[in-house]
C-alpha cells in the first residue's frame, strides 16, 4: 500500500524551498502525477534528528531527504538510504556521471553503493565587496595607512588588517562577519579551514584522527583572538549561523566574509539583497608556511530505504538533477552541481563568478568520512565555543577535546 502523502525533509532554506517547489509542480505537470506532497522545512540539527537519529527514513517516513555530505556515511551506515545504483544502471540521471565535477560525486560513494545524487554545492570561499576593494579613495586610504595596495587579502594578516579598515560601525558597516552558532558545523568548518591554511590536518600520519598538535594550537589561538576582535568583526556573528551571516553580508553590513559559495550567489539573485554587482569571491587566505584550501560539503537528494514510493522518488530525482532543474536551483538562490550550470553564460552573466567554482572546487578538501564523525564534529563545535567564552588555554582545550574524541573512536 503506497502512502497517500508524499513526504520531503528540506533543508530550510529560502531558495531551496521555492525551487523544491517549482520541481515538484513541473514533475507533476510533465508526468500527470497527482499524489499529495509535503515538504517540511527544517534547521540543521532537526533534519539529522528527524531523518537519521530517529530512523524517519529508514522507517518510511520519509520518501525523499536532503542530506549532506557530513552525514551521509553515517545514514548508509544506519541502512537509512536507499542505494541508488540498481536504479542508476536501469534508467540513469541525464549525462551521468561526467555531467558533475569528480569532486560532487565520491562523497556519497559508499562501499561500491550510491546513497544519493548532487543537489547543491558550493564550497567556502572569501567572499568580498569589489566596490569597495576597487574605490579610489579607499585604496589611497589604505595605502597610507598599511603602505600596500588594498587587494584580496591573500594572508591571515592582510586579512585582519584590511577588516579593521573597512569596520565603521556608524554606518552599519563591519570589516567581516563570521557563523559563531553553535550548531555541530559552521565552527567546526571555520577550525578545519584555519588549521588547513596553516598546514595542519585533523588525521595524524596513522589516519587516525588527532587535534593535539601546535598547528591546531595555533589555529584556535588565532580563531579566538579574531573572532573577538570588535575593531574588525559583525557584533551579530556570536548568534549567527551560515544563513544569518549570508543575509547580514547581502544586506551590505561587512566588507568580507568566509562562507559557502552559495551565500555569494544568492547575492545577485535575491530580490532583498543590497550588494548586487558589487561582490566577487576568491581563495581563503593562509598562514606563514601554509597554502589556501577550501572545504567542501554538499547537498544529496536521497530515497528513504523504507519509502513505499521509491520508484516515484527516483523518477523525481531523475528530474531535479536535470540541466534544466539544476539551472532553476541556481536561479532561485541555490547552487546547482551540474558542470553546463557553472559554465552557463546567462547564469554568469548574472552570477559573473559562477565559472570560478570549478577552480575553488581543485583546493576544496573533504572532511573525514567515520560514522562517528556527526558525533566528533559536537566535540569540536563545543571545543570552540569554550575557547570563544573562557580563557582556559588552546593547548588544553585541545587536548581534552582529543581525550573525548578517542572514547568515541
Amino acid at each position: 500500500m503506497e502512502n497517500t502523502t508524499f513526504r520531503i525533509a528540506v533543508r530550510k532554506f529560502g531558495p531551496f524551498e521555492s525551487a523544491l517547489h517549482k520541481l515538484w509542480d513541473a514533475f507533476c505537470l510533465k508526468y500527470d502525477i497527482s499524489i499529495a506532497v509535503e515538504m517540511v522545512p527544517m534547521e540543521l540539527h532537526d533534519l539529522y534528528e528527524q531523518t537519521i537519529t530517529e530512523g524517519g527514513l529508514k522507517k518510511g517516513d520519509w520518501d525523499i531527504a536532503h542530506i549532506n555530505t557530513d552525514w551521509i556515511f553515517d545514514a548508509a551506515q544506519a541502512n537509512a538510504v536507499q542505494d541508488l545504483t540498481s536504479f542508476i544502471a536501469k534508467k540513469a540521471p541525464q549525462d551521468f556521471p561526467e555531467g558533475w565535477h569528480n569532486s560532487l560525486l565520491h562523497l556519497q560513494e559508499i562501499d561500491g553503493g550510491i546513497y544519493g545524487l548532487p543537489f547543491h554545492d558550493g564550497p567556502e570561499c572569501l567572499i568580498y565587496r569589489k566596490d569597495l576593494f576597487e574605490n579610489p579613495i579607499e585604496k589611497e586610504n589604505f595605502k597610507k595607512q598599511f603602505g600596500y595596495e588594498l587587494a584580496p587579502p591573500k594572508t591571515w594578516t592582510e586579512f585582519e588588517q584590511i577588516a579593521t579598515f573597512f569596520n565603521r560601525p556608524d554606518e552599519n558597516l563591519y570589516g567581516c562577519v563570521f557563523a559563531n552558532y553553535p550548531d555541530g558545523h559552521n565552527m567546526v568548518f571555520d577550525f578545519c579551514l584555519h588549521l588547513w591554511t596553516r598546514g595542519g590536518s585533523l588525521l595524524n600520519a596513522e589516519n587516525q584522527m588527532d587535534i593535539n598538535t601546535q598547528a591546531a594550537i595555533d589555529t584556535l589561538d588565532y580563531y579566538r583572538y579574531i573572532v573577538k576582535n570588535t575593531a574588525a568583526v559583525h557584533p551579530g556573528s556570536a548568534d549567527f549561523g551560515s544563513v544569518e551571516a549570508g543575509m547580514a553580508f547581502a544586506n551590505g553590513e561587512a566588507a568580507m566574509t568566509i562562507n559557502w559559495f552559495g551565500f555569494a550567489s544568492m547575492c545577485e539573485v535575491i530580490a532583498e539583497s543590497k550588494v548586487k554587482g558589487k561582490v566577487d569571491v576568491t581563495t581563503l587566505p593562509f598562514a606563514v608556511g601554509g597554502k589556501t584550501a577550501s572545504l567542501n560539503v554538499y547537498w544529496l537528494y536521497t530515497i528513504g530505504a523504507g519509502s513505499k514510493n521509491k520508484k516515484l522518488a527516483y523518477d523525481f530525482l531523475r528530474f531535479a538533477t536535470t540541466a534544466e532543474s539544476d539551472k532553476l536551483l541556481t536561479n532561485e538562490g541555490g547552487i546547482g552541481c551540474r558542470k553546463s550550470t557553472w559554465k552557463d553564460a546567462e547564469i554568469n552573466a548574472t552570477i559573473p563568478y559562477y565559472h570560478k567554482l570549478e577552480s575553488l572546487h581543485e583546493n576544496a578538501l573533504t572532511l573525514p568520512q567515520i560514522a562517528v564523525w556527526p558525533d566528533i564534529a559536537i566535540l569540536i563545535d563545543q571545543m570552540v565555543l569554550k575557547a570563544l567564552k573562557t580563557n582556559i588555554p588552546s593547548a588544553d582545550l585541545l587536548k581534552d577535546t582529543q581525550i573525548e574524541i578517542e572514547k568515541i573512536l
